[in-house]
């Protein structure tokens, strides 16, 4: 499990942390990708096959993640997917726009 009882404290040892505080940079690595979608809806220059296999890949994640009961890689990369999910939305909802 990620967090240890000791003491009557709750701890995490350093692998955890930064597991987790790897998942966060790279899960919110798509966000200001999503803000400058949602700003410009310009999307021409990406790659939908590119997220595609980034989702591909994340939902493996998610299941490894389910199969080793490691709640930082399956919250990590569940959130990935859904912010990848949509960026592949907001392509297919604003190409070809402008």
């Amino acid at each position: 499990m990620v967090v240890k009882r000791r003491n009557q404290r709750l701890t995490m040892d350093w692998v955890t942390a930064l597991g987790i505080v790897a998942g966060i940079f790279t899960t919110s690595g798509v966000v200001p990708q999503l803000a400058k979608a949602i700003k410009t809806k310009e999307v021409n220059d990406l790659s939908p096959f590119m997220f595609f296999i980034l989702l591909c890949g994340v939902f493996m994640w998610v299941v490894y993640g389910i199969q080793k009961q490691d709640m930082p890689i399956i919250l990590m990369n569940s959130i990935s997917f859904i912010l990848n999910s949509v960026m592949l939305l907001l392509y297919f909802l604003f190409k070809n726009k402008k």
